[in-house]
């Protein structure tokens, strides 16, 4: 009856994986004036993910849950009008570090949140600290032009305090950084540990990866001529990003 209940929650006025997208509420503030649409990274998803879960799984309900979350800190503009989260407790907490409030996570965005680095400045090949939120997805629309899916590859306990393992892939087909792209595929895996209230709202968020699972293949493209990044250095139209996923 729990995971009835949950799936209920979480199907609520979504699409096929996002809740809340489609809403009827007018007083939503979405970043670019209206929902985003997640045609483009839905195909790249079902075409190339690992695992399909049945419907109404805990898997399939804990994957959807957080594309939604993902959704809503990509594209919404004010916390007020989030339903992934309780804005009172949330926490985003990166490979041990300090947590982030629900509005710290919005200011920086989730590219910066989740990039942060303590590394020395010379080891640094993406400065979260120096990116602002438009930025920081600018670079990875730009590396991922079909988008960033994002999976569920486990899931090994259940509501309130749910562990997961995840895996994120697109493909390098646009430049990042001074590099040309490979056209190669680019994965990661990771594990997170979630948090939640009775309405599946996240209280706390940890993610455990490795940063340079991700880095180190967007630097393996060939160095950008001065004349070739001039002209790469126009930003792609927005098709509604969201980190980790150009639609998470």
């Amino acid at each position: 009856m729990e995971d009835l209940k949950i799936s209920e929650t979480i199907q609520k006025g979504g699409e096929k994986y996002r809740s809340f997208l489609h809403e009827e509420a007018k007083n939503t503030h979405w970043r670019h004036g209206a929902p985003p649409t997640y045609d483009a990274v839905n195909q790249l998803f079902e075409e190339g993910r690992t695992k399909v879960w049945e419907k109404g799984s805990l898997e399939e309900i804990v994957q959807n849950a957080i594309k939604s979350w993902e959704m809503e800190l990509s594209h919404k503009i004010r916390i007020k009008d989030f339903k992934t989260i309780n804005p009172d407790k949330f926490k985003l907490i990166v490979n041990g570090r300090e947590g982030l409030s629900a509005e710290e996570t919005l200011k920086v965005g989730s590219y910066n949140a989740l990039l942060k680095s303590t590394l020395p400045e010379e080891y640094k090949y993406y400065k979260a600290e120096e990116e602002t939120f438009e930025s920081s997805h600018d670079v990875f629309r730009s590396a991922f032009p079909r988008g960033f899916a994002w999976e569920v590859i486990s899931v090994h306990s259940g509501p309130p305090v749910i562990s997961y393992k995840f895996r994120h892939w697109g493909y390098f087909e646009g430049p990042f950084k001074g590099h040309k792209p490979t056209g190669e595929m680019v994965d990661f895996y990771g594990m997170g540990i979630l948090k939640v209230d009775e309405s599946l709202r996240a209280e706390d968020v940890e993610i455990y990866y490795d940063p340079a699972d991700l880095i180190s293949k967007l630097l393996k493209g060939e160095l950008i001529s001065q004349e070739e990044s001039a002209a790469a250095d126009a930003p792609p139209a927005n098709t509604g990003n969201c980190p980790f996923e150009k639609q998470v």
